[in-house]
């Protein structure tokens, strides 16, 4: 059987044919788009998907046509109004003279050896005036200050190239990093997860609360209990780690809640055309904007598609475990958004503006730990397999998680 109707969990199901037990009433884990007053929004923020080859394109086109893109993307620096094409250590040239100045001779002569931990990688890769400027902050906001602590990963999401650095710094570069081209369903994300959906047997409303490893069962909130005989999981390790009550001889590695604002608005005359931003500077705290109706105008109420007047939006904001905000401290908090988005001009009035909370969005290790591999591998131990994104504590796309689950029946 499967736990988890997220895209690998139905790429898994599409493949095997096994059984699918899902806590929700629907489909798609954080991989769903939905809608509200026209609006298209997602529940974890845009998913676009890259680094597909042709084995995967053929497969999603089965179920839903595809769109081709190109990435367009930036940091945004709000005081001086600057959009510094990503990856910024490529586009120097949008900085002034002495700061550019600065970053070559640091980038060419590190400072610092010391890559155990983000916060050193990135000073050893980028120097001290780049992170200053920029991966410090942002990074302080997108780990919710991890970086200091936790190991370098994701290390394609911040490419270094010397020689890409230095032409950067006075002319144009070639695209890089690990999304610089991307597809997305034309009728939406939706679309592809009802369609694999209609393909398996889902169980739904069967949320996973114990796992009893020695006797192979499954027990649901519902009362109910399921015996298997191999058990296919894409839950978060550490949730799979609690359930079983198996133990691991080293503290679990970290990871970070999201809380994702999807806004529905009247364009701002500042707007960008942007995809997504990245924002070291945020007074709200978020660490990116991403504008889903720049990727693609089917996010917009029809009525408004053609006349460019209304944009959809996603507002990311990452906390601690432990550290959901209340109602209250939510409400709070998407005030202060709409004001800055609206001070910024990027939007004036907000329509729509609807929360989403993602309890385990990224996942991140110590330095030197081996927790992963252990509990993966403990749990294999008991039959149990995990797959997936959060299954398996890894940053993935679509692309390879449907790629992971389709490859459950060779494995």
């Amino acid at each position: 059987m499967i736990l988890g109707a997220g895209i690998t969990g139905l790429s898994a199901a599409i493949s095997s044919g096994l059984p699918i037990y899902e806590a929700e009433n629907k489909p798609g884990g954080i991989c769903l788009s939905y809608s509200i007053n026209g609006y298209r929004f997602e529940i974890g923020g845009g998913h676009w998907i890259f680094g597909a080859d042709d084995s995967i394109l053929s497969f999603i086109n089965k179920f839903t046509p595809l769109k081709d893109y190109i990435r367009h993307s930036s940091v945004y620096f709000d005081k001086e109004n600057i959009f510094v094409p990503y990856p910024i250590q490529n586009s120097l040239r949008f900085l002034d003279k002495e700061t550019i100045k600065k970053i070559l001779e640091e980038i060419s002569s590190p400072a610092s050896d010391d890559s155990s931990t983000m916060e050193g990688w990135l000073l050893k890769n980028f120097g001290s005036t780049l992170c200053k400027l920029f991966f410090y902050p942002f990074h302080e906001l997108y780990t919710a200050n991890l970086y200091k602590k936790i190991a370098p990963q994701d290390i394609h999401k911040s490419p270094v190239d010397i020689k890409l650095v230095k032409q950067g710094a006075m002319a144009d570069t070639p695209s890089a990093g690990y999304n610089a081209t991307f597809v997305y369903p034309k009728e939406g994300l939706d679309t592809l997860i009802r369609c694999m959906a209609k393909e398996c047997d889902i169980h739904y409303e069967k949320r996973a609360t114990k796992i009893n490893a020695k006797e192979k069962k499954v027990h649901f909130a519902d009362g109910s209990v399921v015996s298997y005989d191999r058990l296919v999981s894409t839950l978060p390790l550490n949730k799979m780690i609690e359930m079983t009550g198996l133990r691991v001889d080293q503290a679990a590695d970290p990871y970070t809640s999201v809380l994702v604002l999807n806004i529905g608005a009247e364009r701002g005359n500042n707007c960008p055309d942007e995809h997504w931003l990245y924002n070291p500077r945020s007074k709200s705290g978020f660490h990116r904007v991403g504008f889903y109706s720049n990727v693609d105008t089917s996010f917009l109420p029809k009525a408004s598609q053609e006349a460019n007047g209304h944009v959809s939006i996603y507002v990311e904001r990452a906390y601690l475990p432990g550290q959901k905000p209340s109602e209250e401290e939510i409400k709070t908090y998407i005030g202060s958004v709409v004001n800055e988005l609206q001070e910024l001009n990027f939007i004036k009035n907000a329509e729509v503006v609807d929360p989403v909370w993602v309890e385990a969005a990224y996942t991140w290790s110590w330095p030197d730990s081996k927790w992963k591999e252990k509990a993966i591998a403990l749990l294999k131990e008991h039959n149990i397999y995990q797959i997936g994104r959060y299954g398996r504590w890894k940053f993935q796309g679509i692309a390879e998680s449907i790629r992971e689950g389709l490859s459950i029946k060779r494995a």
